[in-house]
C-alpha cells in the first residue's frame, strides 16, 4: 500500500480571514494594506476579496529579512 501525499493547491482562493490566518495576521491588517497598496497580491470578484495561496507564499519569500541560509556559511566573512 502506497502512502500518497496530498499537497494543497497553490492556486486555491482563500477568503480574507483564511489568508489572515495563513499569514498569522489580522483581517484588519490585510484591509489596511489593501488601502495603502501594501501586502500580498489579491483579486476581486465583485465585492469579494480573495487571495491565492501561491501569492501569499511569494509575498512571504519576498519579505524575508536577512541572508538566505544557502549563501551564508559559518566563518565566511563575505
Amino acid at each position: 500500500m502506497r502512502n500518497t501525499i496530498h499537497l494543497p493547491d497553490p492556486d486555491v482562493l482563500l477568503r480574507e480571514t483564511e489568508a489572515a490566518d495563513f499569514l498569522k495576521l489580522s483581517a484588519r491588517t490585510l484591509q489596511a494594506w489593501r488601502r495603502t497598496g501594501k501586502g500580498p497580491a489579491y483579486c476581486t470578484a465583485g465585492r469579494a476579496i480573495r487571495y491565492r495561496r501561491c501569492d501569499l507564499i511569494d509575498w512571504i519569500e519576498v519579505n524575508i529579512v536577512g541572508a538566505p541560509f544557502s549563501t551564508q556559511r559559518d566563518g565566511d566573512d563575505g
